[in-house]
Order: structure tokens, then sequence, then C-alpha cells
């Protein structure tokens, strides 16, 4: 085993491979050995004989043009083997769930040359494709095209919109549910070459899980086990068909009237469906406003938005008792000091998620868990037994798929290698699919000001993006929160139609620290939603009102 140190350096000012190229050969001039540069992350790994040999490297990069920070001393690794396999270990990876981060970490372990092992006690593929992204994205498009049918707003073009076969548009749903699900993940099995194990996992203990009559032993273990949803507890509710997510998603029939219990992400996504399908929807918030986390700018142009279709909002809710009479449902509410009752033929609950943790006896594994039943982790993504790690959205984190993937993929090299990677989630992109849709990285105006910053802002409705004004829909807003200072990207957050789309190119400006001068000299595409970027970033220091149409 090699005595030198393995050193992962953070980089920053690397926008290509070329600059990959540089600071390699800054750091081979200063004696490092074994480089590998990545500008996607931002950081450099090397070999290095000594502690003095660090600060050499750092001044080897800088004096090329870049910025070395953090330089952090990797544990070293086996010149045979990326892990350690224990003789009697069953696995060297034994994974519990089968999502998004689970098959990314058992893709990333079997490149290692592990011996890989999934537990799944359901569905194979996770909430995503079975029950989340897949499923409700493709029925908010069927019902976007149902309301554009509907009305448009467009002089001339005669269109209508018939009643609405929701069995038959679920059925499609189900077929291509299972049809990514055999290509993207069964098919993978085989593909990468690791067993499925059928069955209810359980730790026996730190070492040790009881599946299916069997004790299995692995060197390191990973919890993916995802999270399911949340039910409140409101009196009486428990004795009334209510609906979750993934039941609403199953319906065959429009109910007349939904109630919507919670307006988060999912409940306004799913409210707007089934308005958009023909229900009269009513979505109460036990907030004083719509997204309470996000801009106040972003939150108004939603509800807007959302009232503009004729979608019931109620805020500052306080959920009195829940009952049920035949098929109908009352909803017993307080609403600035007043009482109401809202009554519907269906009720949706979307009051948030829970890590599915509760029959993983982890207690046995000596692993620690939250309030909410959540897996604890530290930065890499380790538990408080060090042989097991978690990952996804059981540690409630980012609920969101790549999010879950990124983490599977750390946590395994983690488990294996000995490394210590950490997650870094500082620039973690968030998209709602509501039409407008909502899109968002990095931090709010009021986030940056806690943090220190000298924040100046720049708000731009979307009647001033060209796009909208051609597409006939101005709903929306686009608000850049920069650094007063150094005049950085700090948060780009943005209600639009295509919003999702839009914000990868805020995520690159955050994440790598571009100015507002950086938007503004470069060129964007007239007529895009894109460009909307651009006119905020121009926003700062003019009113691109008094410029003509693509001066920008």
């Amino acid at each position: 085993m090699s005595n030198k140190l393995q050193v992962r350096l953070a980089v920053r000012g690397m926008t290509c491979t070329d600059c990959e190229e540089h600071v390699k050969k800054a750091l081979h001039s200063a004696g490092a050995e074994k480089i590998s540069v990545n500008f996607r992350r931002g950081e450099a790994t090397f070999e290095i004989s000594d502690a003095s040999g660090i600060e050499a490297a750092k001044r080897a990069v800088a004096d090329s043009g870049y910025e070395p920070s953090n330089a952090e001393i990797l544990h070293p690794l086996r010149s045979d083997s990326t892990f350690h396999r224990t003789s009697g270990d069953d696995y060297d990876l034994l994974i519990i769930g089968s999502g998004g981060a689970a098959f990314s970490a058992a893709i990333e372990a079997v490149s290692r040359g592990a011996k890989v092992g999934m537990i799944e006690r359901g569905t194979i593929g996770g909430t995503c494709v079975n029950t989340g992204c897949v499923p409700s994205k493709t029925m908010l498009r069927a019902s976007e095209i149902h309301h554009l049918a509907a009305q448009h707003p467009f002089p001339g073009l005669e269109t209508s919109a018939g009643p609405v076969n929701l069995h038959q548009l679920v059925g499609a749903k189900d077929e291509l549910v299972a049809e990514l699900r055999q290509h993207k993940y069964i098919d993978l099995i085989d593909e990468y070459g690791f067993d499925l194990i059928r069955g209810e996992a359980r730790f026996a203990d730190p070492s040790t899980i009881a599946v299916a009559g069997r004790m299995i032993r692995a060197g390191r273990y990973l919890v993916a086990t995802g999270a399911s949803p949340a039910v409140p507890d409101i009196p009486g509710l428990a004795d009334v068909d209510y609906l979750v997510s993934t039941a609403a998603l199953e319906l065959t029939e429009v109910p007349q009237r939904l109630a919507v219990i919670g307006s988060g992400y999912i409940g306004m996504e799913l409210g707007q469906m089934f308005h958009r399908l023909g229900s009269e929807v009513t979505l109460m918030q036990r907030s004083g406003r719509l997204l309470r986390a996000y801009e106040p700018e972003v939150s108004e142009a939603v509800s807007l938005a959302l009232a503009f279709e004729g979608i019931h909002i109620l805020t500052g809710v306080t959920y009195e008792r829940v009952e049920q009479h035949g098929d109908l449902k009352r909803i017993y509410i307080t609403v600035d000091g007043q009482q109401r009752v809202v009554e519907a033929d269906a009720l949706l609950v979307a009051t948030g998620r829970t890590p599915n943790t509760a029959a993983l006896n982890l207690e046995a594994a000596q692993v620690r868990v939250g309030s909410r039943g959540e897996v604890l982790v530290n930065e890499y993504l380790q538990t408080s037994n060090p042989n097991v790690y978690a990952a996804g959205d059981v540690t409630l984190g980012p609920q969101f798929v790549y999010v879950a993937a990124y983490e599977g993929a750390i946590a395994a090299e983690n488990a294996l290698s000995g490394e210590r990677r950490k997650v870094d989630l500082s620039v973690v992109p968030a998209v709602t699919f509501t039409s407008p849709s909502i899109a968002t990285v990095g931090m709010t105006e009021a986030r940056a000001r806690s943090k220190g910053y000298e924040v100046i802002t720049s708000v731009l409705p979307l009647d001033a993006v060209p796009r909208a004004l051609v597409n006939h829909d101005t709903a929306g807003v686009i608000k850049l929160v920069a650094d007063g200072r150094s005049r950085k990207l700090l948060g780009v957050h943005v209600v639009a139609d295509n919003a999702g789309d839009v914000i990868y190119a805020g995520v690159l400006a955050v994440k790598f620290g571009l100015t507002i001068e950086d938007l503004t000299s470069t060129l964007a595409p007239y007529l895009t939603m894109a460009e909307g970027l651009k006119l905020a970033a121009l926003t700062f220091d003019r009113d691109v009102a008094k410029l003509s149409c693509c001066a920008g």
C-alpha cells in the first residue's frame, strides 16, 4: 500500500476540460501523482508525498490562474481493491430498497468490482417511476392538453374538449410506468449482475439482516427505502375515505368536487390536474400563503395564476375535524377566526412525506433516527453505525430523484473505497410542474441576508419577456438574488411556462459564481423563455421596458 497522502482539493474557476488539463499540469509540476481533475465538481484528487506537498500543490494551482481552497486528506485506498471483503460476508454491499438511490449505488458498487445484493419488499423501482414523477407528470400533461383545448388565448381558433375518459388515461399512464420500470430498473439487474432478494428487510443485529427466512451478512449496508405520504393527525380523518397521492393517480372517475389538505408541490400539482380534468378544487393550507419557504413574489404569482383558473385557495387554515356522510366528506376548518365547512366528493391529503423506516428495526443496527423517523447521516452519508449508510428520501433531505441518485453513488463510493467524499447539496434545483411551473435554485433574498450578504435583487414580471407575450401567457415572474459586493448570482427563482427547462442555466450561474455582467454580456436566443434570465439580469441596472424588442 502506498504511504503517500491522497488529497482532494477544491478548485474554483474551472469551466471546461481545458481548465482540467491546466490544473493537472500545475499539480504535476508540484510533484503530485495519480491526478484526476473534474471541472464540474470543482475539484482535483491526487497523491502527494507529505503535507508540505499540499501547500506546494495549492501554490502551483494558484499560479496557473485558478483558486485552490479546501484540501482534504482522504483515507488511503488499498492497492489491490477499492474495498475490503470480510471472510464470511455474503455481500460487499447490501442495499435495502430499489429506487433511484438504490440503483445508482448498485451500479457504482458493481463498477468497483463489489458483490452487491438488493432487497425489495414490493414493486421494483421506487417512488419516482411507479407512483411519483413519471405517472404524475404524464397525467399533468394530459390535463394541460384538455385545458388548452377547452380554453386558449388565441382568437380565430375553434377548439373544444369533450368528456374525460379517466379510466383510459390511467390505463395509458400505467402502460408507460410499466415500460419504464422494465427498461430503467428491472432489466438493469441482469445487465449489472447484482442479486435481487425479495422480502421485508429487518436488522437482526448491527451486522446481520433477516429477510425471507435468511440471515444475510455484508461488509457494508445502504438504507435506501424512500418515503411514503404522511397523514396528519386531524380528528376524524382516520375514519374517512381519503386519498393520498398514490391513490389519487389511480382514480378512474373525475370527482365532481375535490378538497386538498396541504398545498405544497404535490397538492398544487394534483389539485390543478384534477381541476383541468373537470373537478371543482379547493386547496387548503395551514400557513398564511402558498409556498411559504419561497420568495413572496413567487408565492403571489402562483396564487394569482391558480385563482385565475378558478381553483379555490384557503390559507391560514386550522383543521378542526373531518366527517363522512355517505360519499360526502366534510372538512371543518377555521380561517381568520371564522368557522367554515368545505364539502367534497373526494379528499386528497398532501401534507408531506414520512420515511420508510418503521419495519427496519434500526435500533438493533445501532442506527440513530430523527424525530420523524428519518435516518440520521453525516456529510459522508454514514449513519451512527459506521458500516451502515443511507441515501435518498429516507434521510428527509431534498425529495428529488436526482438527489437520491447522486447520494446513492456517493454512499457506495464512500462505503467501498474508504474515501470520505462529502455530499454537496448547496446548489439543488427544485421544480414544481404546475402551470405556470415553478423553478428555483440557490438562496432566497431572506436567506441571503441572514447569511450576511449585501443583497441586491431584480424582479422581472413575465409581461416583460417577449416569449410570454407571443404565447399570450404572461402569468409569472423571474427574480434574481445577487451579492451586491461581488455581483455574483446567489439565487434564481422563476414562475413561467417551462420554468424547469430555464432553471438549469440558473443552476450553472449559482454553482459557478457567475456575475450579473456574465449574464448580461452573453447572447440569449430571442423568443425563448430562457431570455428572461438575461432580461432579469439587465433589470438590476436599467429599465428593460425601454429597450427595443431584442436589444437585450
